[in-house]
């Protein structure tokens, strides 16, 4: 498969691993929560949202959801700078070709990383990178795993300002996390595909249209003559073509009422197909019409309604994301956009019953998206509003980058508490996320759960290897010498486990024999802890 090669692009390579884990700090002045969040779709009760707004370097934050969120995400949507030589004031976007390589690059990897096994990363770029944008997804992505490109119309009319020629779309490429398993829902069926049906002779099943008999495939019992209820003689199919079916298969649909011979009697025979027995959703195409998902008029004046004549850059329309959404996503499903821009993704998620994360670089995580969301959450009729009947309701938590795990002299931030560090030693030693309980124990417990994760030193079970984290005085003794250091007191009161077992710790009190026959492998605290 061909790489693509630019300036400085073997650094680009490293850097989403060279990037330090940072933490997330919640800010409640900036998050909010509806006073009814029952009304809200997917809303868990008050305190309870799993909605995240965060305001940082997209980098750093996909980095800082790692421990928490890899392989977790169904469905990925982001719109970043095009590079086109238009200075936004929201965005750097005159990046020079290779320096935009680069900054995709290990944003595409985190945003792997993060993607569940059986779901859909989908970008929007025009012409400028599109090509480019392409073959950096298949070195990340794999081509295997290439779904198609669609072509989005976003203007109604051209360009009389064009110089060379009216630009009229953007694509969006869609990558699947794994192809084999990954599948788009079906496109709900419109009013006028529904209205070709119909029930012209009553038929007790109900709506149906009239199919052609005839096609072009060769078919060894589809030539012969036939005769309509009035008595005419059809001689056989067009010339080039045969029957559907046989002859006495023919006989058995007109005998159960599924041949349509006209309202005279008189017609070719024509196969009903009825409206329930057709598939109940639509096959999605790749060419997106803005009068179906939108155009950029749309987005400004969506733009407009939220934050005046302040219009973000290049916004999306919400039914162009609404269309994303639904065919990569269903109700509940976690969705991710790292370039949030105004909001637009998060505002439609959470109309739309998606659990979301959205991050946004500059001030305007404060002053355009939780504002926006703000008037979501209190039910704000503009966009997909009426079309989702969308009421109100639900929340969202506000966050910020935070310091770095460990101090410039390799120390664990002091700022850092149990689960924090938890979900990093977690995550170093798996490359999963810490999970919200730990599973059964086959050892002397009776195999009956342990505590929660954070409330207990045992973060969890993988492949038979229990993992401990001896921090914080999470035994209850914050002395220097107590619940941060592996002694035989603070062994038995570890939760049991019949197996290999990983224990952190500040110091190891135990001697080798003792460690190896309780199969133990004791990690210092800070220096076995994976900086990056």
């Amino acid at each position: 498969m061909p790489i693509l090669r630019w300036l400085n692009d073997e650094e680009a390579r490293k850097t989403s691993s060279q990037i330090p884990y940072r933490l997330l700090e919640f800010d409640p002045k900036l998050s909010y929560e509806s006073p009814s969040p029952a009304l809200g779709r997917g809303a868990r009760g008050e305190g309870e949202t799993e909605n995240m707004l965060i305001q940082g370097d997209n980098l750093e934050a996909l980095k800082a959801l790692l421990p928490y969120y890899a392989g977790q995400v169904k469905c990925i949507y982001i719109d970043p700078p095009y590079n086109t030589g238009n200075a936004f004031e929201q965005y750097d976007d005159n990046l020079e070709h290779s320096l935009w390589l680069s900054l995709i690059y290990p944003r595409l990897e985190l945003l792997r990383e993060i993607l569940s096994d059986d779901g859909s990363i989908w970008v929007s770029m025009d012409d400028g990178e599109g090509q480019y944008l392409k073959i950096v997804m298949d070195e990340i992505f794999g081509r295997s795993n290439f779904v198609s490109t669609i072509i989005w119309r976003k203007n109604y009319a051209p360009k009389s300002s064009a110089k060379y020629i009216s630009e009229d779309h953007d694509y969006i490429f869609v990558y699947a996390k794994n192809k084999e398993i990954w599948r788009p829902n079906l496109m709900p069926r419109s009013d006028k595909q529904d209205k070709a049906y119909k029930n012209p002779d009553n038929d007790p099943r109900g709506l149906w249209r009239p199919n052609n008999l005839a096609a072009r495939n060769p078919y060894s019992k589809g030539i012969y003559s036939v005769t309509t209820p009035s008595g005419r003689v059809i001689q056989g199919p067009p010339p080039g073509s045969y029957w559907r079916v046989s002859k006495e298969k023919l006989a058995e649909l007109d005998a159960d009422g599924r041949i349509w011979w006209g309202k005279d009697g008189n017609n070719v025979p024509a196969p009903k197909i009825y409206l329930t027995e057709v598939k109940q959703g639509v096959v999605p195409q790749t060419f997106w019409s803005y009068e179906e998902v939108g155009h950029t008029q749309d987005a400004k004046k969506e733009s407009i309604a939220f934050f005046g004549n302040e219009i973000f850059g290049t916004p999306k329309p919400e039914k162009l994301i609404q269309r994303v959404l639904a065919l990569g996503s269903n109700p509940n499903d976690l969705v991710l956009d790292s370039f949030l821009g105004s909001g637009t993704t998060a505002a439609v998620a959470h109309k739309m019953g998606r659990r979301y994360i959205g991050i946004e670089m500059g001030d305007h995580a404060v002053t355009h998206c939780a504002p926006r969301l703000k008037k979501v959450i209190e039910g704000e009729q503009g966009g997909i509003s009426k079309d989702v009947n969308w009421q109100g309701g639900g929340g969202f938590r506000f966050y910020q980058l935070g310091g770095t795990i460990f101090d410039e002299q390799g120390h664990i931030n002091s700022k850092v508490q149990f689960k924090s560090l938890a979900a990093h030693v977690w995550f170093s030693e798996t490359h999963t996320p810490l999970p919200p309980s730990v599973p059964p124990l086959s050892g002397e417990n009776g195999g009956k759960p342990a505590k929660q994760a954070g409330g207990s030193p045992l973060l969890g079970v993988h492949n038979e290897t229990a993992f401990y984290l001896l921090y914080n005085g999470i035994l209850g003794d914050k002395t220097p010498a107590g619940g941060n250091v592996l002694t035989a007191r603070v062994l038995r009161e570890l939760p049991k486990h019949k197996g290999e077992k990983v224990i952190y710790g500040e110091i190891c009190m135990l001697d080798e024999a003792t460690l190896q026959k309780q199969e133990i492998t004791f990690k210092h605290i800070p220096y076995d802890i994976k900086a990056r």
